[in-house]
């Protein structure tokens, strides 16, 4: 599929383009320039063909360029493309909102406001939060990635390269302990792990924080740039009692794992959660710019008059790709696709486990799945520069993967539910080649 070196003559020349005109904090992964994409394939200026196994960065559940979406986008820009909705309202948002209240788990009347990225539907959570409760406080998590607007990158954990330099950050912000239990952050060696880091947070809020000042608790069901971490179940329904108990309200964040790609709608299903809030994006209009924050009606309309809003938030365009994914997802059976390729893109994983001791360990739910490799499996010591090596060996082969985690070591995949399994099992034979031949080179 490849044809040149990268980045070939034409993507070389709009390169220096962009170091001449783009600040140079924005740098990019593939070094060449997109033509056109459809499904799970990627086209560039100098005819190079890629498999997009990392979704723009989970985005593309419907896949690239999906006919339905393309139509939709289309016939709204030809009927009128912005008004903001407070000033003149249009249907696409309150089909929009409708539709996701409809969607959300929970048994109360839901509500939902649109935004335009996920960050940006955090920081709203969270003000709907403080409107409702009255209090300052916030809980977040170990690992944790919410964005990179100042109340998000403060609710982040990562440091490098997302919060350095960028202080001060958001007061009333305090992190508790993710059941990341390969990696537990209390150093136990036990089948209760994931409860141990629920018992953490209930001293938290002795130690810490009085519950009577925390308005939320802001959780990834599954966490994503931590490192595709699933929890145990009983860790997740800990959480949302502590929460019930002491009046605070449960914020999901489903940016990532929403729409399909876990297997069911939202992930927060595979746990019987029913968050206060729920925060969603990325997939959720196909790459278009659209957030939501869907949830209790009481907490979303706990605001004043003109307290949320912005001018662009919900742009009508926008919305009518939403709703053309959410009729995807239903007339595809995007969450029943994602579980079967998941089977499929697990057992080779595991596969690969087997014959490469760098593998520790393979997780995920449905889809959204993901490898950490190690320097040994019985240290666990991370093997970032091995990870990069492999991945950057991977795109040479054509295939599109990211990295994750908190030390950079983990090999992620969020590609289109779309994709043929031809087309995965051809990227998977890219990432084995990559793997045998970069620890075959280390050793490992």
């Amino acid at each position: 599929m490849r044809r040149t070196p990268l980045p070939g003559p034409k993507a070389q020349e709009i390169l220096r383009r962009k170091e001449a005109a783009v600040p140079s904090s924005l740098s990019v992964y593939v070094p060449t320039i997109v033509a056109s994409a459809e499904g799970a394939l990627v086209h560039d200026v100098d005819g190079n063909t890629f498999i997009d196994m990392s979704g723009g960065i989970g985005c593309l559940n419907v896949g690239h360029a999906a006919p339905d979406v393309v139509t939709a986008v289309q016939e709204q820009a030809a009927r009128f493309t912005h008004t903001d909705f407070t000033v003149i309202p249009y249907e696409p948002y309150i089909a929009m909102a409708e539709r996701l209240a409809q969607l959300a788990p929970g048994p109360w009347p839901k509500k939902a406001a649109l935004f335009n990225s996920g960050a940006e539907a955090v920081e709203n959570a969270v003000k709907f939060s403080r409107a409702h409760t009255g209090r300052p406080a916030l809980i977040a998590f170990s690992g944790a990635f919410h964005g990179r607007t100042l109340l998000a990158m403060t609710l982040t954990s990562k440091v490098h390269p997302y919060k350095a330099g960028f202080g001060p950050f958001a007061p009333e912000v305090y992190r508790a302990p993710y059941a990341y239990c390969y990696r537990c952050p209390l150093g136990l060696r036990h089948p209760s792990c994931g409860i141990a880091c629920a018992d953490e947070l209930e001293r938290m809020l002795t130690t810490h924080v009085a519950a009577e000042s925390v308005s939320a608790l802001v959780i990834e069901p599954v966490q994503g740039e931590g490192g595709f971490v699933v929890p145990p179940r009983e860790f997740l329904q800990r959480l949302e009692g502590i929460c019930r108990s002491n009046g605070i309200n449960f914020i999901a964040d489903e940016v990532q794992t929403g729409f399909g790609r876990t297997g069911r709608l939202f992930a927060c299903e595979h746990f019987g959660l029913t968050p206060d809030l729920m925060v969603l994006a990325k997939s959720l209009a196909a790459g278009m710019p659209l957030s939501a924050v869907v949830g209790r009606a009481e907490v979303m309309d706990a605001a004043p008059d003109s307290g949320i809003g912005g001018t662009y938030v919900g742009n009508p365009v926008a919305c009518a790709a939403g709703l053309a994914v959410l009729d995807t997802c239903a007339s595809a059976d995007l969450p029943g696709q994602a579980e079967r390729l998941g089977e499929r893109l697990r057992g080779r994983l595991l596969q690969l486990q087997e014959r490469f001791a760098a593998i520790g360990d393979v997780r995920g739910l449905g889809a959204m799945l993901a490898v950490e490799l190690v320097e040994d499996r019985q240290s666990k010591a991370p093997a970032r520069e091995l990870t990069g090596r492999v991945l950057a060996r991977a795109l040479e082969g054509g295939a599109i993967f990211l990295r994750a985690g908190i030390h950079g070591n983990v090999i992620r995949v969020l590609m289109p539910l779309v994709i043929r399994e031809s087309e995965l099992d051809e990227a998977l034979d890219v990432l084995e080649a990559a793997l045998r031949a970069e620890t075959t080179r280390s050793g490992s």
